[in-house]
This record gives structure tokens, sequence and C-alpha cells, in this order.
């Protein structure tokens, strides 16, 4: 009879079978190892809700961990238990949680996001171009495909978004001459790889399986692609996998810095700034709703507030013009 396999590799396999990000699965099996570890090794079958609820409330006691760092070391753990071992927890009651403040988004004015951009080179360019131009976050940005680039209808797919979603955004017309050019550049380094024998790319889901020569396809291959081969985690194989996200959050703190802007900014103050822009410009809620993709629009109420109208346009009595 074959050995069962290890637990971490079943949790895994049972990653993989949902079709959840490589990113996601490391997550899941790095919180899972921490939990085992906390309880002195033993497996998770033999612990139960108040193990559970101690781990939780150390990391937010102790460890002082964010609210979404706890909820996605919840997530991992009700993953094992319910998908792997298949075991319904009793309801967490006695978790502490970690406190979960309400932040108003950093937001770029309009002509600082175009500072900071013009600060960036090359492929970075294109990358903050696309972040504050069509709302990407920076992971949506780095995923993207060539397929997903629709230059006549100056439209962007984005696939597997936050939340597993879909969504069409709008390609900005200012990015379509220097996408070309890059594109070229792209295509110039896929056909070194399909010359020299290379993987291509890693496809989602079973595409590898259903269409084996599929990663090799011009429309399948990254269009930030890695300046370097590397071994795919699932095949073995050398690919040519999408560019590293520390690239371009460096570069854009450097550019936040050269710029001179004093503010805490990111790659995802991009996407805040276009949401807050056209909110500005005077597009109605829904229509920002669904390019930035969230599922409420309370969500997207927040760069409301960011306007210092929170929804009401209140004037202040200091700027009110009186009679007397």
């Amino acid at each position: 009879m074959d050995a069962q396999p290890r637990l971490l590799d079943q949790v895994r396999h049972a990653v993989r079978v949902r079709h959840y990000s490589f990113a996601t699965e490391k997550a899941y099996v790095q919180w899972i190892r921490r939990f085992i570890f906390a309880n002195d090794k033993r497996h998770p079958r033999d612990l139960g809700a108040a193990e559970v609820e101690k781990f939780l409330t150390d990391l937010a006691v102790h460890g002082n961990v964010s609210p979404s760092t706890q909820n996605q070391a919840l997530s991992a753990i009700l993953f094992l238990y319910k998908r792997v071992l298949g075991v319904d927890l009793a309801w967490l009651q006695n978790v502490v949680r970690a406190k979960r403040d309400r932040k108003i988004p950093v937001v770029f004015t309009q002509k600082e996001a175009r500072r900071v951009i013009a600060y960036l080179a090359d492929k970075y360019w294109l990358m903050g171009s696309l972040m504050y131009g069509a709302g990407l976050r920076v992971m949506e940005t780095l995923r993207l495909r060539v397929k997903d680039i629709d230059l006549n209808y100056r439209e962007i797919i984005v696939h597997d978004g936050k939340g597993k979603k879909d969504r069409r955004t709008l390609l900005p017309d200012c990015v379509t001459e220097r996408l070309q050019e890059h594109l070229v550049r792209v295509r110039g380094l896929h056909q070194g790889d399909i010359d020299a024998g290379y993987a291509g790319v890693s496809l989602p889901y079973a595409l590898a399986r259903k269409y084996p020569r599929a990663g090799n396809d011009w429309g399948w291959q990254y269009l930030f692609p890695s300046g370097n081969l590397s071994k795919s985690p699932y095949t073995g194989k050398l690919e040519r996998h999408h560019a590293d996200e520390k690239g371009i959050q460096r570069a854009v703190h450097l550019a936040v810095k050269t710029a001179g802007i004093n503010k805490p900014a990111s790659c995802h103050t991009f996407r805040h700034s276009f949401a807050t822009h056209l909110l500005e410009s005077g597009y109605d809620i829904r229509t920002v709703q669904e390019l930035l993709g969230h599922s409420d629009v309370k969500t997207t109420m927040i760069y409301t507030h960011v306007l210092n109208k929170g929804g009401r346009a209140v004037k202040s009595p200091m700027d009110r013009q009186f009679d007397d």
C-alpha cells in the first residue's frame, strides 16, 4: 500500500485542485506549519478550536499582526481542517481580534502622480502608467498576459483579480505607443526562448495538460516577463515567469523620493489616486466601483472621504459668504 502523502503536501494538492495562486499556496503552508510548531508539532487532527483560538489570539496580542494577517492565518487553518482533514471546527468565539484601524488612503494629486511616473524608466514607466491609468493592483499588473490587452478597444481584461473575479478596465490612450514598442521587445525575448527550447510560461489551472504547447503561444506570454528563467514549482521545467514585484516597488519608492513627495506612498497609491481622480472628474461611483472590481459599493465609498465630501458635500461655515 502506498504511503499517505505528508500533511503539507496534502495541503498543496488541495490548494492546486481549487486553482488558488502559488502565493496563496505558500502563505497557507507557512501558516499551517507555524500552527503545528506552536503546538509542539502535534498533528492538527489532535487539536481543535481551543488551540486555534489561542494561536490566533497570540498573533494579535504578542505578534502584533494586522487584521488582514490574522485573517489570512485563520483562512489557512480553516482550509486545513475543512478541505484537507474533513473536519468542521466548532465556532471560534474566544479569538482576540487584531485591531482594525480605518485609515484614509494615501492619494497623489494628479500632478504628483504624473511626476512620480515621469521618474520611472522603461517597463516601470508602463507599469506605473497602468496602475494609475487603469486602477490596477501591482500583482494584477505583473500577471497581465499579452492576450489581456486589447489595443483596438483600448481595454484591459483582468483575470483572477482579488476575490478571484474577472473585470474589464480601460487602457489609457497615452500608453499605447510605448506599449507597442514594449511588445516588440517582449516578442523578441519570447522568440529567443522558443529557439532555445525552453518551456514558455506557466498556464493557469489544467490548461497545461489539456493544451501542452499553449505555454509557447504568444498570447499567453506575460506582458512584463522576468529577466531570468526560473524552475516551475509545478512542473520543474525552466519557464519565463512574470517580473518580480520587488522591482517595481523599489522603483516607485525611489521615484516618490526623487520627486520630493513627502507622502507614505507605494504602488497601491496609484490605484487609490485613479479612483479619487475619477470621482473628482465627475464620474459616478458605480462606474468607479466596476472599474476597480469592488463587490460592494461601500468599499468604493471611502474615496468620497478622501475628497472630503463624505457623501454629503458638506461646506465649511468658514467658506460661506455672508451678506451682513
